[in-house]
């Protein structure tokens, strides 16, 4: 017997239904979340405990089926392959806010996935898979202490918009989605135009009004339908283990940590696990992962130890106050043939940009379960195994690196010059050379010197920076981090990252480790981040402080026009010949917008200019007197054809080749010969008649004698002049004229 669990709820103006009992019987939870014709199927599931792991082995999965937008996949094999950047993206939203709502030590393996089965694009269904996720887990029996709650904030002339279709989408200066419990917010991911910081905080609260309607209606849900929670499986180390380790390492630990040098702390560190696994390897040498728990309690100890100093003494690791900014370095121009390049160095965390500019036509297409995409600003970030020391595999790119470009490319996108001021495609690739925490931050701030540096005309330069959070267990003492390293966001609260520029914010994007933060929290860090981020702006702007004015030697030049629409096909040719004729007798690329935009690319300015003379020949129409330097095409007995234009022709007569008598045409022209020549008429046909202008004036007759005139007179002349030889007047037979007039 089918038993179909059917509830709904009001949101945003819209319907949201959850269905759960009808489909995917065996996964511990399961729920189809539909809005208008958007359903978002997700399933949870667990598995015991991987083998020796010391981590919680969370796995969520974003799957774009294609018949969801009645689509088939593209490619030989006609199936959907690995994940899109955009279903990467959405993995990453699911997961942040609820791995940490699982208890410490949990470690069974538990996987969420997420189906989409149908979308409207007016209603994304990433927000709505974030709250299936919610409602799968909290009705399953895993130890999931949500539920959470997911909304999505626009604005629009001043107004907030929540869960906004496409339409205001477009308009909206602020794309944001917030997760969150009841209590707290636990993920904030955001794109900004310039949003100032007292706005950015309304829409969050905002958010979260509307996240704690969702939580009773998912709390609601899993009271009337909901397994019974399972007793948790959470890993401790063996309590023998824990008191013999802490009363030994207690003093070592702290010794370990009494350094504001990065190498010295972390050299300490080894030795202080060295010598404690030495010192208990005979007395824990029958006990079952010894070393493990020795390790773990030295990594809670360590822990401790920091947040203490932190809390108790506002002291941090490298001794810095807790508003503190590293020292900041910069450089620009460091490579010859890149269209530009910059370094940005804090601390020991340091990114190189590098910019590369091309024609539109080599932007990149987006297709997939949402509206096709086409993207003009590309960024990649990279973050290869040396930036931290280490020797391991090169694999693909991984999620941490395609969510890290994805931030970096929303912080600067709002800046950037529309493609009528600056039309070309621009990609800019962050190498992460040293890392010490923040490296998708110092990514933002090489790549607005790196745009600078190649005469990208921004309309602001954005820096990066990110906060953190040390907070008490008892919730009675906090403090914010600014600039945070990699022990501080290893050991900390939060992760919390702010780009923007002097007026507001492009991006934010917001980790917790903990149940949540509140509005006291979110203020002050995002008061706390204007002001870092103010201050690394100085230190940018001190080695550039405008965009170029001139382009790379080496990047392209692009030249933009409009023509006539109706004068596209005419461009273009059949098959495309004419616009190919013109690209390769120039060497330059053309790229036709629908609406009559033309660029011309080329590093070649002298190719540019004639091919744009070309296509302004082909789209500009033949007129009387206008005058061309003509291609000879073809030759035929009476004249030769003149192109003028691609797919426009003329008639050169053989009689206006030359000045004197012309026998053949070959004697003075051939196929491929440049001839300069003018309109002389256009017949009612649309015969276009030419003459030429290179050749000299006719010379002039020579003046009649006195008293000379009439025909009959000048062929006197002719016969005086012995021009004509035995010449004899004509003179009529009377009987054959009479006999032909008869």
């Amino acid at each position: 017997m089918i038993n179909n669990n059917v509830f709904e709820t009001d949101f945003g103006g819209r319907k949201l239904i959850v269905e759960s009992g009808k489909y995917a019987m065996q996964s511990n939870g399961t729920c189809i979340v539909k809005c208008g014709d958007t359903h978002v199927m997700v399933n949870v599931t667990s598995g015991p405990p991987r083998e020796g792991a010391d981590f919680f082995p969370l796995s969520v999965e974003f799957e774009e089926k294609m018949y969801s937008v009645g689509k088939i996949p593209g490619g030989f094999l006609k199936r959907e392959g690995r994940p899109s950047e955009k279903a990467i993206l959405s993995c990453r939203l699911i997961d942040r806010p609820i791995r940490p709502l699982f208890p410490k030590g949990y470690y069974n393996e538990v996987q969420v996935v997420a189906t989409v089965l149908s979308v409207d694009l007016d209603i994304p269904p990433i927000v709505y898979a974030m709250i299936g996720s919610s409602v799968a887990l909290s009705i399953s029996d895993l130890p999931f202490m949500g539920p959470t709650g997911t909304v999505s904030i626009g604005l629009v002339d001043g107004e907030f918009i929540v869960n906004p279709d496409s339409e205001q989408r477009d308009k909206s200066v602020l794309d944001l989605t917030v997760s969150g419990t009841k209590d707290a917010v636990m993920m904030v991911e955001a794109g900004a135009n310039e949003v100032p910081e007292d706005q950015m905080l309304k829409a969050i609260l905002l958010a979260h009004e509307e996240i704690k309607k969702i939580v009773a209606f998912i709390e609601d849900i899993a009271a009337k339908i909901g397994k019974p929670k399972a007793e948790a499986e959470v890993y401790k180390p063996a309590a023998e283990i824990e008191e013999q380790v802490k009363a030994f390492a207690k003093d070592k630990v702290e010794w370990s940590m009494d350094t504001f040098d990065r190498e010295e702390r972390q050299k300490r560190q080894e030795q202080v696990k060295e010598e404690t696994i030495a010192h208990f390897e005979e007395a824990f040498a029958e006990m079952e992962n010894a070393k493990n728990d020795i390790g773990n309690v030295l990594y809670y100890m360590t822990k401790e130890v920091m947040r203490k100093k932190i809390l108790e003494n506002g002291v941090r690791p490298d001794g810095r106050k807790t508003d503190e900014i590293r020292p900041i370095w910069c450089e620009v121009g460091v490579l010859p043939r890149t269209h530009g390049s910059a370094v940005f160095t804090r601390g020991l965390t340091q990114a190189m940009t590098i910019t590369t500019l091309a024609p539109l036509n080599e932007g990149q297409k987006i297709d997939g379960i949402s509206e096709e995409v086409f993207k003009r600003y590309m960024h990649a970030y990279n973050f290869p195994p040396y930036s931290t020391g280490e020797a391991r595999m090169m694999r693909s790119t991984s999620r941490r690196e395609v969510g890290h470009g994805a931030l970096s490319e929303r912080s600067i996108l709002p800046v950037l010059p529309s493609e009528e001021d600056f039309p070309y495609a621009i990609r800019t690739v962050a190498e992460v050379l040293s890392s010490n925490g923040s490296t998708s931050q110092a990514s933002v701030c090489s790549s607005t010197l790196s745009l600078m540096d190649a005469g990208v005309p921004i309309t602001a330069p954005v820096a990066g920076i990110a906060m953190g959070l040390i907070k008490s267990e008892d919730g009675g003492n906090l403090s914010i981090l600014s600039d945070i390293q990699g022990l501080e966001d290893f050991l900390g609260d939060m992760d919390f990252k702010v780009a923007g520029t002097t007026k507001g914010i492009t991006a934010i994007q917001m980790d917790i480790k903990i149940k949540g933060i509140d509005e006291p929290i979110l203020k002050q860090a995002l008061e706390q981040a204007r002001i870092g981020r103010l201050f690394i702006l100085d230190k940018m702007l001190a080695v550039l402080d405008k965009p170029r004015t001139e382009l790379s030697e080496f990047a392209p030049r692009i030249i933009q026009f409009t023509i006539d629409p109706d004068k596209i096909r005419d461009v273009i040719g059949s098959g495309g010949k004419t616009i190919n004729k013109i690209i390769d007798d120039t060497g330059v690329k053309i790229d036709i917008e629908d609406d009559g935009r033309v660029f011309i690319s080329t590093a070649d300015s002298e190719a540019a200019d004639k091919a744009k003379k070309i296509i302004d020949s082909i789209v500009k129409d033949i007129e009387v007197n206008a005058e061309y330097e003509g291609t000879v095409v073809r030759i035929m007995d009476f004249g030769a054809f003149i192109e003028l234009a691609p797919g426009k022709d003329g008639l050169l007569h053989i009689s206006k080749l030359a000045n004197e008598h012309v026998k053949k045409v070959e004697d003075v022209v051939n196929i491929g010969d440049k001839v300069p020549v003018k309109v002389q008429e256009i017949d009612r046909q649309g015969r276009v008649n030419l003459v030429r202008t290179d050749l000299p004036p006719r010379p002039p007759r020579p003046p009649k004698p006195e008293g000379q005139d009439g025909h009959h007179e000048r062929r006197s002349n002719d016969v005086d002049n012995n021009r004509t030889v035995g010449y004899k007047p004509r003179t009529r037979d009377p009987k054959k004229f009479d006999k032909k007039n008869k």
